[in-house]
């Protein structure tokens, strides 16, 4: 009995501010709130170490240097065979300056074939 009036003693709102709906504690209830916010919102939270990039194009922050769907723009998307260099589409499998991948330059002239530098 003695177990049962130490439990009902606590008022319920008490309870409430430790508990929320779904279990979790109070501190975890407002990281949920935090990471439910866009960028639309609060630009600034693309400037964090954790956030994949510092512009938001469509209320997610992204990287138009590399971001082959927001290529040095919000909404430039990139070809289906190319990628985001440095801003720009190119096509790895033939472009010199980027064989193979992002910043990979075929030495002495060499050309690109393939993704590979002087492929023959």
């Amino acid at each position: 009995m003695a177990l049962v009036l130490s439990n009902t003693a606590i008022p319920l709102q008490e309870k409430d501010d430790f508990n929320s709906e779904n279990g979790s504690g109070r501190l975890l209830a407002r990281k949920e709130r935090k990471a439910r916010q866009t960028c639309n919102e609060n630009p600034t939270i693309c400037h964090f170490k954790e956030s994949p990039g510092p512009s938001c194009c469509e209320r997610k922050c992204v990287n138009v240097l590399n971001d082959r769907h927001n290529c040095g723009a919000c909404g430039k998307e990139c070809k289906y065979n190319q990628i985001c260099c440095q801003g720009k589409c190119v096509n790895p499998s033939s472009n010199g300056r980027h064989c193979g991948g992002c910043n990979n330059r075929c030495e002495n002239g060499g050309f690109c074939a393939f993704g590979l530098c002087n492929y023959a």
